[in-house]
């Protein structure tokens, strides 16, 4: 079925809405001239005179009336269908992010989120490693390996590393000499990358960066994620390196920061989102919000 020039429609829309030619033409940026020549394209389309025409005056005729109506709503549902499209669902955003900040630092501080902007809905997805940044995988991401071209990417924090265990085994080593008596208990080591497997390195940098060299009888637990090491620490099952934002997502403090120093790995996270998504309020808000929760962890 053969459309009318969509151009030709929105010109009608907008001199029926605005009762004005020269208001229509400065909404729509262009000429007078210009809008009254789609509006007769129209007619001669249509075959029907949408205006009565009286020298400066005029007004719908009953065809016209009749076609306003319909098109109007029309166009509304067009327009909020193509927002829908290139800024998402208003009031609803899919924020996608590593399944550690998930767990460990944002959905303990969810309710936060909740009381400070509860008309809008936060669902999140998981990504492992390189995230496709596209519409069918999320609104916006919080990544650190931030795409280039179309993409605002805001800074949120650098990973820095900090020896942590659970309360039960800070009893043993509080009045002890550190980093010495660490030795004596398990390190747990995580495994970033496949090719790293069994290999020390997050504690072979620990060590580097506070100048001393790590024991070669020193006892180590593997595992694959940063959750999985976090969680053996929490019950007492050795040491681990996490970042400070895990430490202080434990309301409960089951969790306990020892008085060393951090090492910083070199990854940064990034809160990303299409740079045709820059003026979406929710958008706005959501990052703003999450800046302001790391600057509460860094205090």
């Amino acid at each position: 079925m053969k459309l009318p020039p969509l151009r030709a429609v929105q010109c009608f829309e907008s001199v029926a809405r605005l009762n004005s030619f020269s208001k229509a033409a400065e909404h729509l940026n262009v000429t007078q001239s210009a809008v009254s020549h789609q509006v007769k394209l129209l007619e001669q389309y249509l075959n029907e005179p949408l205006f009565n025409r009286s020298g400066r005056s005029f007004s719908l005729t009953d065809a016209g009336n009749r076609y306003y109506q319909e098109v109007s709503h029309s166009l509304t549902s067009l327009a909020s269908a193509t927002q829908k499209i290139r800024f998402g669902e208003p009031g609803h955003i899919r924020l996608a992010l590593y399944s550690s900040l998930a767990v460990k630092w944002l959905i303990p501080r969810l309710e936060s989120f909740k009381h400070d902007s509860p008309d809008i809905d936060l669902t999140l997805n998981m990504i492992v490693d390189e995230a496709d940044f596209s519409d069918r995988v999320a609104d916006c991401f919080i990544t650190t390996t931030p795409p280039k071209g179309e993409f605002v990417s805001l800074f949120l924090f650098a990973e820095k590393l900090y020896p942590a265990c659970g309360k039960g085994m800070w009893q043993q080593l509080k009045n002890q000499s550190l980093p010495n008596e660490l030795w004596k208990h398990p390190l747990l080591s995580v495994q970033y990358d496949e090719s790293e497997q069994r290999s020390t390195n997050d504690w072979q940098q620990w060590c580097k960066s506070g100048g001393f060299e790590l024991p070669k009888n020193v006892r180590v637990n593997h595992f694959s994620h940063v959750i999985l090491a976090a969680e053996a620490a929490r019950y007492n099952l050795g040491i681990t390196l996490i970042d400070a934002f895990f430490i202080a997502s434990q309301h409960d403090n089951h969790l306990v920061k020892l008085p060393l120093h951090g090492v910083e790995t070199g990854c940064k996270f990034y809160f990303v989102y299409k740079k045709s998504r820059a003026k979406q309020t929710d958008i706005i808000t959501l990052s703003r919000w999450l800046k302001a929760q790391w600057a509460e962890v860094k205090k």
